[in-house]
């Protein structure tokens, strides 16, 4: 696969950047490494042209490809720092990933989608993106790899899943998405082995935020 990142691609990418900015995501460390991340690559050819709208797409095993301002919302939350020890719960095509790479985590993300985590594996090192990826069910995280400074749940989750919650450090946080009928965007900082604060982004959820369901096992 030849990568292809052209100016008209840069140009439309630096409009999406600039539009995710007004809509007030103000981590410049955010939007820059956004700006690194050739959106369009991970999209179907034919939604190419469409790649740098601020919109969710469509990608194979009938997930989506976040919508570019949750991708900017969710870490600009987590506060990620150079160094932070990250695990992505929900690697999907890729896009998310990349993002948390190029802001100098360690990222260790699991798929439980197998077309999707072999598609993805070999996509991320022609991009030169080094992160460690596994296949299996995200409701268990990595235990053998664990504790994490930083979780991001780029899925849907009834409630807090309580193994990737033991995984965390204390002091560390998570972002999820939680709710059965309607996800509320969750923050929740670990403040001991079993306690935690939580804080809520529930007045975007209508508008710009969806996600496909958190599912167990893998398929």
């Amino acid at each position: 696969m030849k990568i292809t990142d052209s100016i008209r691609h840069q140009g439309l990418r630096k409009k999406l950047i600039d539009q995710i900015r007004e809509m007030g995501i103000e981590s410049e460390k955010v939007l820059t490494a956004m700006m690194k991340v050739p959106r369009h690559i991970f999209l179907d050819s034919s939604f190419e042209d469409f790649a740098y709208q601020n919109k969710a797409f469509p990608i194979d095993a009938d997930q989506t490809i976040s919508h570019p301002y949750t991708v900017a919302f969710q870490t600009e939350v987590l506060n990620i720092q150079k160094g932070d020890k990250v695990l992505e719960i929900g690697t999907g095509c890729g896009y998310q990933t990349c993002v948390l790479y190029h802001l100098g985590a360690k990222v260790y993300s699991i798929e439980r989608q197998y077309k999707l985590f072999n598609k993805t594996k070999n996509l991320l090192p022609k991009l030169n993106i080094k992160a460690q990826l596994y296949y299996g069910d995200g409701y268990e995280g990595l235990v053998d790899l664990a504790p994490f400074d930083k979780i991001i749940v780029t899925a849907g989750a009834p409630k807090l899943p309580k193994k990737l919650f033991q995984q965390l450090k204390i002091g560390g946080m998570m972002i999820i998405p939680l709710g059965v009928e309607q996800q509320i965007m969750t923050l929740i900082i670990k403040s001991s082995e079993s306690g935690y604060e939580s804080i809520t982004f529930d007045n975007y959820q209508d508008d710009y935020f969806r996600f496909v369901p958190m599912l167990k096992n893998r398929s």
